[in-house]
């Protein structure tokens, strides 16, 4: 659609001369360049997006609080950066509710975890469970379901961890993904220690915005300056009335860098019961598409600009809501 609307306003130009210029040359003219639009990161699978800074990227995913689809999200970036031909480990330290293996249908083939590699048990190539759908993607869990962690297990333990990934035979993977507690909880500051970056994913209702700022000051607190948040679960349907802010005022509330803008999607849900994550859905849903757009501006450090979608909902059609 865009580009056919550019093209009829430049027809106009062509034959109009302005009266103080020479007559134009039509040799010599240039089609106007058309304005860059990010959109087309969508488009761009002809290229692999630049891996930007040291690997491996240590990148916590957290939330200020549960329900949010935190996990939802380190399931489908993680895959999707797997699909770009990275390779990753997620990290399931959500120790209470560990629910990362679920979401990824992989909750199966979990024989060990990081507590049996601590205790001498297993090595830690046999917690790693390798997805079979994209063999760069490995999970790892912290403990069995509704374990209780020891006493002394900290963040120590889980740098000792990003460490021996780092050391590992087969090489350090690109993407070392956390999925760490809500802020609210106990061992979150234990999850977020090996992390030097972190994705704060949030939904756009005061009490989740209230608590992803204080998370984003414990985060702070502990070191990790570069924080990005995802906006999850945004219906547009919803921002014309008062019932839910724009991804603009989440964005002036927490004054962070926005990775993605995930819309409200029924495919989450259905997704999550079927242990397959929805990046991998064909054709791809709109959530799916967003999230990989997510991965795509971690792997190169970006991040978007949130637009007034308020603005002419009509004309510009969704995508215009994911900034440019």
């Amino acid at each position: 659609m865009l580009s056919l609307h550019h093209h009829h306003h430049h027809h106009r130009f062509l034959h109009f001369t302005p009266p103080f210029s020479k007559p134009l040359n039509p040799k010599t003219l240039k089609p106007p360049k058309k304005p860059a639009h990010k959109i087309h990161a969508l488009l761009q699978y002809n290229r692999k997006p630049q891996l930007a800074g040291d690997t491996p990227r240590v990148v916590v995913i957290t939330s200020g609080k549960g329900g949010v689809g935190k996990t939802t999200t380190t399931a489908n970036v993680g895959l999707s950066l797997a699909r770009l031909g990275f390779s990753v480990v997620a990290i399931d330290a959500d120790v209470g509710l560990r629910n990362l293996d679920l979401l990824l249908g992989l909750e199966n083939r979990v024989n060990y975890t990081v507590m049996e590699v601590l205790n001498g048990d297993c090595r830690l190539d046999q917690a790693l469970v390798r997805d079979k759908r994209w063999s760069n993607f490995e999970l790892l869990c912290i403990s069995k379901p509704r374990s209780k962690l020891p006493i002394g297990f900290g963040g120590k333990a889980l740098v000792w961890l990003v460490d021996a990934l780092k050391a590992r035979q087969e090489g350090s993977p690109d993407f070392i993904l956390i999925d760490c507690p809500a802020g609210i909880d106990a061992g979150f500051i234990t999850a977020i220690t090996p992390a030097n970056e972190a994705v704060l994913v949030t939904t756009p209702d005061i009490t989740s915005l209230r608590d992803a700022d204080r998370v984003t000051g414990l985060l702070e607190c502990d070191g990790i300056r570069d924080i990005k948040m995802i906006v999850n679960r945004v219906r547009t349907d919803m921002i014309k009335g008062e019932d839910m802010m724009s991804v603009l005022d989440v964005q002036e509330m927490l004054g962070l860098a926005l990775l993605g803008v995930i819309p409200e999607d029924s495919e989450v849900i259905r997704s999550t019961n079927r242990g397959y994550p929805l990046v991998l859905n064909k054709p791809p849903t709109l959530a799916g598409l967003a999230f990989e757009q997510a991965a795509w501006r971690l792997v190169e450090q970006d991040s978007m600009k949130a637009v007034m979608v308020e603005e002419e909902p009509k004309k510009r059609g969704f995508f215009s809501f994911f900034g440019g």
